[in-house]
Parts: C-alpha cells; sequence; structure tokens
C-alpha cells in the first residue's frame, strides 16, 4: 500500500528530538518493513499552546489542504491516510477531510481524548479529534491508558492496540557493567513534566546519599542551569553531566550503567525506557500515566506509588544493595524488548491490524 504519514504534533523530520519525533520515525520505519511504501506527506506543525495561537494556523492550515489536493489529484493518490498522535491541541486538519473527498481509509496511532475538554475554548479543537476518530477506519492505542479515554468517551470508535516498541538494533550486543553503583537517566531538560521528573530524582537521591552510587545525566534543554541548581548539593564526582548525546552515544552509556532511573511524571510511556531495558538495565519509574505500559513492576523494574519519594528512594537502594536482583530483573528486561517490543514484532502487528481494519491487501 501507498501510506501517507502525518504527525501534526511533531513531524518526523523536525530539527528538535523528542520522544515523539522519534516514534513517528519508527512508526514510518515499521510500516516499511511490513511492506508498504510509505511518505511523510508533510510537515506542518498543527500545534498550538493556546486557543488563540490555533486560530492564527489556520491561514497556514489552508494553503497546506490546498497544495496536498493538488499533489493527489497529479497522480500522488495515497491509498490510506496515517496520522500519529492526534488530541485537543493537534488535531489533524488534513487527513479526514482528503479520505473524505478521495474515500480512502483514515487511520490514527496514539490519538488522546481529554473529555474536560469538551467545553470551554478548546471545545472546537475537541470537536475535531472526536470526528476523526469516528472516522478512522481504526484507532491504533499503544497504552491502556489512552485506549480506555477513547472508548469511554467515544464509545463506537473502532480500536486496535500495538506496545511502544523500539529499534534495538544498536543493544544488538550485550553491554558489560563496570560499575555496579552507577546510575543514569536520560532525558530533555525542559519546563513541565520533565522538569518535576529531575526534581524527584534530586530529591530522592538526597534519601540515600549514604549508599554508594554516581549518577550519568544525558540530555539538555532551556532548563540546564534549572535542572543542574537541582543536583548542586551533591559531592563532586557523584554527578556525571553528558549533554545531548547520539542514539550511538546513548547505547554505549546505558551499557556501562547499572540501573535506569528516572520517575516519569506525565510521562506517555517514555521510549528511554525501553532503550535502557534492551541494554539490560532494570528501570525504577513511578507507577503513573504511560509508564506500566513499558516497565513490568517487579520483573524488568520496579514502580512506586506516584508522589512517593521516600519509597522511590527505597527502590533504587534495593537494587543496589541486592546485586543478584539487579541482574535477574536485567537480564529479563533485555529479554522483554528484543523478543516483545522489537520493531520487526511491531510491524507485523501494525500490517495485521491494517489488513483487518483497512482493506490492506497482502
Amino acid at each position: 500500500m501507498k501510506i501517507a504519514f502525518y504527525a501534526p504534533l511533531k513531524s518526523p523530520g523536525h530539527p528538535v528530538p523528542s520522544g515523539d519525533r522519534l516514534m513517528g520515525r519508527l512508526l514510518m520505519r515499521a510500516l516499511g518493513l511490513a511492506g508498504h511504501e510509505v511518505e511523510l506527506v508533510s510537515s506542518f506543525r498543527n500545534f498550538a499552546a493556546t486557543p488563540e495561537a490555533a486560530a492564527l494556523l489556520e491561514e497556514g492550515r489552508q494553503s497546506e489542504l490546498q497544495r496536498l489536493r493538488t499533489e493527489f489529484a497529479a497522480g500522488a493518490k495515497p491509498d490510506l491516510w496515517f496520522c500519529y498522535h492526534p488530541y485537543y491541541k493537534s488535531p489533524d486538519p488534513f487527513g479526514p477531510v482528503l479520505c473524505g473527498e478521495l474515500d480512502i481509509p483514515y487511520v490514527t496511532v496514539e490519538a488522546s481524548y481529554s473529555p474536560k475538554r469538551d467545553q470551554g475554548p478548546w471545545q472546537p479543537s475537541q470537536v475535531l479529534v472526536a470526528s476523526a476518530i469516528r472516522q478512522a477506519a481504526v484507532n491504533i492505542a499503544m497504552t491502556a491508558r489512552d485506549r480506555v479515554g477513547v472508548e469511554r468517551a467515544i464509545p463506537e470508535a473502532r480500536m486496535a492496540s500495538i506496545q511502544p516498541f523500539i529499534d534495538p538494533a544498536l543493544y544488538a550486543e550485550p553491554g558489560t557493567v563496570a560499575d555496579p553503583t552507577r546510575l543514569i537517566a536520560v532525558a530533555m531538560m525542559r519546563p513541565g513534566d520533565k522538569m518535576q521528573s529531575y526534581a524527584t530524582l534530586a530529591a530522592a537521591l538526597h534519601h540515600i546519599r549514604d549508599t554508594a552510587w554516581t549518577l550519568a545525566i544525558a540530555g539538555d534543554g532551556p532548563e540546564r542551569n534549572a535542572v543542574e541548581a537541582l543536583f548542586a548539593g551533591f559531592e563532586p564526582g557523584r554527578i556525571e553531566w553528558c549533554g545531548e548525546r547520539s542514539p550511538e552515544d546513548i547505547a554505549a552509556l546505558l551499557k556501562q550503567s547499572a540501573i535506569y532511573v528516572w520517575p516519569g511524571c506525565g510521562e506517555a510511556y517514555g521510549l528511554a525506557y525501553l532503550e535502557a531495558q534492551a541494554a539490560g538495565l532494570p528501570a525504577v519509574a513511578q507507577e503513573t500515566a504511560g509508564v506500566p505500559a513499558v516497565i513490568g513492576n517487579g520483573t524488568t523494574g520496579v514502580l512506586t506509588s506516584d508522589g512517593d519519594v521516600a519509597a522511590y528512594a527505597d527502590a533504587i537502594r534495593e537494587l543496589l544493595e541486592h546485586p543478584e536482583k539487579r541482574r535477574k530483573m536485567g537480564a529479563e528486561a533485555r529479554r522483554f524488548i528484543l523478543e516483545e517490543r522489537s520493531i520487526a514484532t511491531a510491524a507485523a502487528a501494525l500490517d495485521d491490524i491494517l489488513k483487518t481494519y483497512a482493506g490492506v491487501k497482502r
């Protein structure tokens, strides 16, 4: 099939790295592995932080819609439109319209729906999201949380599920942990949930200052100074600032570490957890948002109650002080990713869903 791919929140070609950008790229590659011809048909970013900002995008939306109409009329018509991550701040302004005009299937993946936006200034965008979900041949959820949210709000929605996944190629060879007390976190430094996770992590590590550990932090962003301030009270040598790194460098850093520590405040799920587990690290996180979709509590890592800093600290201490438990969890984490959460597994699952719901022919 010829698939038109579009991500209204952040294009796979966007210059700023993020989990959204990475998952967009992974989905395109997975569809390609399944034998489909996938084209990123638009890089138009239909994201607005406020309802007022959403209105300012209308002229650009109409221009882009007309461009797509012209291209498709000239012979570039796709067989299916595949939209990644539409929600009230970033609805899909093109796919539902063009699919209706061209009589082709519309598919969403990771659509989310927040009923509290049914009223108020976001209501027009919410209507667009709900309409697109109803129109879709299938809406593919990546977490139980998102699926339940859509099904409760729009019971008639056609739903299917795949699990969050990564390409584990960089982790094909296992690492050798030189320092069993080395912790690592990989995350952007930006306001909001990321800063809350950094604050929670710093507070938890203060609880276990009497335990031997060091922490490597890979990431950068506008809140770099604020993040550094959170960890300023620790002894010299305890915190290693790695900065923003390439995927290859991240893989190497993970393989040199023992435990992945990231609370995960507000995380949709967190691809970095999957990468850490592929490297053979157990992950310590909070049982919050979509995080339980990527960590097996008690098998591939430990999930503690959301907001319980002391419990989070105790979970890290437990793995530091019981190396056999850590090694066992790390081995199971690696098996889990390589066997259950690889891009090859996702490609097969996506193809089966499209065949079932969207009329894909093999």
